[in-house]
């Protein structure tokens, strides 16, 4: 069973897609979307779950510190409802406070520069995300 990993913020989408046994996640790529132009990237993510048989998929849900959900979280859990029904896939929303930032430390700590970081942090807090899932379900 194969499971996708979303990190959706406001102009991109980091996916991640785990090994066929469900046990590692890899980045796949990122997705440019524009939600002023209601551009969200869902005809690409459609592609991306036939390509590769997803059966579930599990997107960040961005909570403040005090575990309330603010904006960013009621727009991923929009952008998760609009998923579900679309591509009649399950959708799981996952606590992914502080995964960027996490990556963020881990792409300096390996000296990866600035423009290489931006075009890759999307993705790696979607392997962050997917990974915790992985790891919680086993």
């Amino acid at each position: 069973m194969r499971v996708m990993g979303l990190d959706v913020g406001s102009k991109t989408v980091g996916v991640a897609i785990s090994d066929a046994l469900g046990w590692t996640a890899q980045g796949i790529e990122t997705i440019k979307i524009d939600e002023d132009r209601g551009q969200f990237g869902y005809d690409r993510i459609a592609q991306l779950v036939e390509e590769y048989q997803v059966e579930k998929i599990v997107i960040g849900l961005p909570k403040n510190m005090n575990n309330t959900i603010g904006p960013r979280g009621e727009s991923s859990q929009k952008y998760g409802h609009y998923l579900e029904k679309r591509l009649n896939t399950s959708v799981v929303f996952w606590d992914e406070r502080l995964t960027t930032m996490a990556a963020e430390r881990i792409l300096l700590d390996a000296d990866v520069s600035r423009k290489k970081r931006k075009k890759v942090i999307d993705k790696m807090a979607a392997v962050m995300i997917l990974q915790g899932y992985l790891d919680r379900i086993k």
